[in-house]
């Protein structure tokens, strides 16, 4: 029962995992490790604390084996365990390893330091990116450094794993191996200070239905162990301390939530049908394979964008031919006889490939990028297309261009894919010769022109959040503006 001589609070965050639940909270503190104090090292010092650096690396990824293979062996779904082989392969990276290694020699410090130099410097390059995906992407990188570091320092990392009672988890933050040890019925819900509704953490929190609110700032501040919370994931509105009254709206909430969330899920196998007879495909979007799974299960008819910018993250070459092929295949195999429509590479401006040389430009956020990136840089721009056909023999995919602003990319990008087609169809490799290719319209000039473009295409879907910050010149993630007149729509249909 709740406890009424408590001070009732009322916070807002944001709702990344639909769901009413009504639980004791359990403080699991997540916060950022603050490692050991700077420390100098003698010459001769120095391989020795690389070596300690090695062995806290070995433990922090036989630990993450350790929490897979009890994954596996309990039946988890692969989307968790391909999450923690994502996240193996970036503390095996060289890029990680060798610039800590570099700054314990050059500076002479010790390995806490040096690691915590590392991050901040991809933290501050993750940061500067306008996407809002790519840059939650930096919080796997920060949870599996301070993995590190709570190794280095002798430190025990608490598991969620060990929860036996059911609760609300309330954390600073929490790490994708965290969410994907939860067992439902459990874990109730969890609540945090910190996050955002693509972090993989978010993502797992849906695909196991565990109603999840974050970026609450200061939730384990005000929240204590036992206290009775209501999470609502829905509207991202949570509760400490709430009186009786209000436990009982939310219970009568919370079931007419589930009864209408069942009633729906009878519904998703049902065609999509306007009520004047026209059939729509309800296609989803997606950026990692984890994805997936949900998608399929509430009904997607295919996936209407598959954002390829995740392949090229968190790793120091680019991703050769091989790797599109794997990982286009599993997503045409998953969604078959579904179409997959896999965007290619759509960087520049805010979102820089490490592994190429950038563009020396005023203002590269209306330069090189997208598809004139992959104009520019042919090689990277063939392996992906090479990728993206050979996938195609495995399942419906059509390719698309991003960023197009003229006829003339358009007939580059395609004389460029048939050149492909060529080096394949010379190697006897199978693909689709006849995939369906693609334009997003999302800049005026583009717009302007649609009538043309549409006879070099088989389909043009429009990308309204940049067309919109294009046509009006306000950035999307703008605070400070607001589209007001119903003018601003570009399209209806």
């Amino acid at each position: 029962m709740p406890d009424n001589r408590k001070q009732v609070i009322l916070m807002k965050g944001i709702g990344v995992s639909s769901g009413i639940v009504i639980g004791k909270a359990y403080i699991l503190e997540r916060g950022k490790v603050e490692p050991a104090q700077f420390c100098y090292l003698e010459p001769s010092e120095t391989e020795r604390e690389i070596e300690r650096f090695k062995s806290a690396m070995k433990a922090s990824r036989d630990q993450l084996m350790r929490i897979r293979n009890r994954m596996e062996k309990d039946g988890k779904g692969k989307e968790h365990i391909r999450i923690i082989d994502a996240h193996l392969m970036i503390l095996k990276d060289n890029m990680l390893i060798n610039d800590t290694m570099k700054v314990i020699r050059e500076q002479r410090v010790n390995a806490e330091w040096a690691l915590k130099t590392v991050l901040k410097e991809v933290m501050d390059y993750f940061e500067r990116m306008d996407d809002q995906y790519l840059r939650e992407r930096a919080m796997d990188i920060e949870h599996l450094v301070n993995r590190v570091l709570l190794n280095l320092m002798g430190r025990k990392h608490e598991s969620v794993a060990a929860i036996k009672e059911p609760v609300v988890v309330v954390a600073h933050d929490l790490a994708p191996t965290d969410t994907a040890q939860m067992v439902r019925g459990t874990v109730l819900g969890f609540l945090t200070d910190v996050g955002g509704k693509t972090s993989h953490t978010a993502i797992m929190a849906r695909s196991l239905e565990i109603p999840a609110v974050v970026g609450l700032e200061s939730i384990t501040r005000k929240a204590e162990s036992g206290d009775t919370v209501i999470v609502d994931g829905t509207t991202g509105t949570v509760i400490i301390n709430p009186s009786e009254s209000v436990v009982e709206v939310y219970k009568r909430r919370r079931e007419r939530y589930e009864n209408y969330g069942k009633a729906l899920f009878h519904y998703k196998d049902l065609p999509s049908e306007t009520t004047d007879g026209r059939r729509v495909r309800l296609m989803g979007n997606m950026e990692i394979v984890e994805e997936i799974d949900s998608l399929v299960e509430h009904g997607a008819e295919g996936i209407g964008l598959y954002r390829t910018e995740f392949l090229y993250l968190n790793r120091k070459g680019l991703p050769t031919e091989d790797e599109h092929v794997k990982a286009y295949r599993q997503v045409a195999k998953r969604m078959s006889p579904h179409p997959v429509v896999i965007r290619t590479l759509d960087v520049g401006g805010d979102k820089v490939l490490t592994q190429a040389a950038p563009p020396d430009e005023i203002n590269p956020a209306m330069g090189l990028r997208a598809i004139r990136f992959c104009l520019k840089n042919v090689d990277i721009f063939k392996t992906q297309l090479r990728g993206i056909l050979r996938a195609s023999a495995y399942g419906d995919i059509k390719v698309m261009f991003p960023m197009i602003s003229g006829i003339e990319e358009i007939r580059r990008a395609k004389q460029i894919l048939e050149e492909c087609k060529k080096e394949l169809k010379g190697e006897g490799k199978p693909f689709n010769q006849d995939i369906e290719v693609g334009v997003m319209i999302e800049v005026p000039s583009a717009a302007m022109i649609a009538d043309l473009i549409v006879k070099e295409v088989r389909f043009i879907p429009i990308g309204t959040n940049d067309l919109l910050q294009y046509s009006f010149a306000i950035d999307r993630t703008s605070t400070s503006h607001t589209f007001t007149s119903p003018s601003t729509r570009p399209c209806s249909g």
